[in-house]
């Protein structure tokens, strides 16, 4: 792997980061593999966490760009966020799916399989894969732990409705890597 996505990458809007993510490198620790699948989430809509406003739990999502946004769904799961734009604009990417590639012993202790395609398909699989708890928010994105590389050649990338929200369900804000098998959900049509 080489070259690295700095924090200026991030400074754009979501819409423009997230396709950019399909087939890039997502490294923690030396965990991780490449990105194939994720949901871009901005201001002004109704499903993002940040629609509402600033709050404790948010609070990184309006932070600098090229920062982690990790928040616990459902009082479960670790999901990790790639903030994107400008400070106070609350637009992030969540990775939803990735394809492993490094560190598959370490990813499937952690998750008590060594089923690649089940150690992170899904948002809160790779967490646990990667090792992603709340102590990662607010991190910057292009210091250790984390390491982001752009994808070495394109990908053709497909968009279709984002999963497990009720509000804005039909954009087709979700990003994924055609034929990718690592998908946390097939892709249905918009």
């Amino acid at each position: 792997m080489s070259g690295r996505l700095r924090r200026d990458f991030f400074a754009r809007s979501v819409h423009a980061v997230a396709p950019e993510l399909i087939g890039a490198a997502l490294l923690v620790d030396g965990v991780g593999g490449r990105i194939v699948e994720v949901e871009a989430y901005d201001g002004e809509d109704p499903a993002s966490h940040g629609f509402r406003g600033e709050t404790p739990r948010n609070r990184s999502m309006f932070g600098p760009p090229g920062h982690a946004y990790v928040y616990r769904s459902h009082g479960i799961h670790w999901c990790l966020n790639l903030v994107c734009d400008e400070p106070g604009r609350a637009e992030a990417v969540l990775v939803r799916a990735l394809e492993p590639t490094h560190g598959l012993d370490r990813m499937a202790k952690r998750r008590g399989t060594d089923d690649p395609r089940l150690l992170a398909s899904g948002p809160g699989r790779l967490c646990q894969a990667l090792g992603i708890t709340g102590g990662h928010d607010g991190l910057p994105l292009d210091r250790a732990p984390f390491r982001l590389e752009p994808a070495p050649a394109p990908v053709e990338i497909l968009t279709g409705p984002r999963i497990g929200i009720s509000r804005a369900a039909d954009l087709p804000w979700r990003y994924v890597e055609a034929g990718s098998r690592y998908l946390s959900r097939a892709l249905r049509a918009a």
